[in-house]
């Protein structure tokens, strides 16, 4: 009888055994699937609706740092259909809209679209734009400039400049083009590029430039951003590091998480 008893507890821990094979094979197939339906769904969001990206460079120094996270609206000018821009132009199912002057996207590089770019709009579709000695001109009227001094923001910036800028001789001013108000920045010993002939915008186009504008490779040296390479507007800065890689010293700037990009 105990003989007997034996055999049916390894008759039991058998089939046990083979039960529990194909309830973790199953359990597998339902967690690969459940990571699988969340990957695809954060993929969504990132094509559809918001995008972290990095800066690297300052061309956009006051208003970016380098080490800036920023996040980007991705529905801002248009909802777009899932990925539909990652190897062709976008497919807008509704909303398209253009960018206003003083919006500052996040796009292609019209020369080369596995590159993402970031600046300033200035100019829109049907605008004329002209710089003559630095100054920029819309529709043939000069954008107004007014230089801060040291005592004010200007001081806090360049307290908050990238070492490698820190040399020049910096002009910082507060700008407004149309309703946009926001803080560029020039080398007054640069004289590169201190004019651009004057020309309209093209339908469907941008005209975009940097904030540091001495320090901005921009659409004064490789022409207008059409529409579709837009990928969207910069919203805010959700963290700021420089990571120490070649000529970049460590930073940690916890004061400029959660400022807004104007």
């Amino acid at each position: 009888m105990e003989n007997e008893i034996a055999e049916d507890k390894n008759e039991v821990s058998t089939l046990s055994k083979k039960s529990a094979q194909p309830d973790k094979k199953q359990k597998f197939i339902q967690e690969t699937k459940s990571l699988s339906l969340i990957l695809f769904l954060i993929l969504i969001f990132r094509s559809v609706f918001f995008e972290p990206f990095r800066i690297p460079s300052g061309s956009m120094i006051p208003t970016l740092m380098i080490g800036d996270f920023i996040l980007v609206n991705k529905f801002a000018y248009g909802f777009k259909v899932p990925f539909s821009d990652f190897f062709s132009d976008p497919i807008y199912l509704f909303g398209k809209s253009n960018p206003k002057r003083g919006d500052v996207v996040v796009f292609k590089y019209p020369q080369d679209k596995s590159i993402n770019y970031i600046k300033r709009v200035v100019a829109i579709e049907g605008d004329t734009i002209e710089i003559k000695d630095k100054i920029l001109y819309v529709n043939d009227i000069a954008v107004n400039m007014d230089e801060i001094t040291e005592t004010e923001k200007g001081k806090e910036v360049i307290l908050d400049m990238d070492e490698k800028f820190k040399g020049y001789n910096l002009k910082i001013y507060n700008t407004s083009n149309g309703d946009a108000k926001h803080v560029i920045q020039q080398d007054a010993d640069n004289y590169y590029k201190t004019n651009y002939e004057r020309r309209s915008v093209p339908k469907g186009n941008f005209f975009v430039m940097g904030d540091n504008r001495d320090f901005s490779y921009d659409s004064r040296f490789w022409g207008f951003v059409p529409h579709e390479l837009i990928k969207g507007r910069a919203l805010f800065v959700w963290f700021s590091m420089i990571i120490p890689l070649e000529d970049h010293p460590f930073k940690f700037r916890p004061w400029r998480i959660g400022t807004l990009i104007k």
